[in-house]
């Protein structure tokens, strides 16, 4: 399908200044600087026509920045009070290239499931591994509530060997202990 609002203007190097704030919107790997539209990566410059927005369309893969609404992929490294935090190492959808705002981000206990928490350490664990919605880009805020997000794997917290799904708990086929997360129904199963 042919867009016919769209309309290439060339290519740009990062850095290069490819229009005004005056005449055109900032798009898609751009940014503005004192009235002025740089382009943030290499690529052709693309103008929509009628909206009057500018953008870059990269040769090459993005860099990945955390957004709000990004699904990730991280590991519990410590438990709070009220607080879960994780370390985020993946972004669905945006390949395997780095994270550049990559950082320690929080689940906050009001966060994790659609209903009251009273024990945090039963719905997320050190080590687990977990699925959740970024709320908060700018405090590193995550979700963990709704039901493909969650724990994807956990671990033991006796013998540190991987829990197995068996209805709605989780056992360790080592050393017999059951225990309770809040697990995604991807759980097991690798699929982001």
């Amino acid at each position: 399908m042919i867009n016919e609002d769209l309309v290439e203007q060339g290519f740009a190097l990062p850095g290069e200044l490819i229009g005004t704030n005056e005449e055109f919107t900032k798009g898609e790997q751009t940014f503005d600087e004192g009235g002025n539209i740089y382009a943030s990566v290499m690529g052709c410059v693309e103008l929509h026509k009628q909206s009057r927005i500018i953008s870059v369309k990269p040769v090459i893969n993005p860099l990945n920045y955390i957004q709000n609404q990004d699904i990730v992929i991280g590991r519990v490294t410590a438990i709070r009070n009220s607080v879960v935090l994780v370390e985020i190492t993946h972004i669905k959808g945006k390949g395997e290239r780095k994270i550049i705002n990559l950082g320690q981000a929080a689940i906050h206990v009001s966060n994790i499931r659609d209903a009251y928490v009273d024990n945090i350490s039963r719905e997320l664990c050190p080590f687990d591994i977990v699925k959740a919605k970024v709320i908060d880009v700018e405090s590193m805020r995550l979700t963990t509530a709704g039901k493909e997000l969650g724990v994807m794997k956990a671990f033991c917290s006796k013998c540190r060997q991987q829990l197995h799904k068996n209805g709605v708990k989780l056992v360790c086929k080592s050393c017999g202990n059951k225990e309770t997360r809040k697990i995604s129904v991807n759980y097991g199963t690798g699929i982001i």
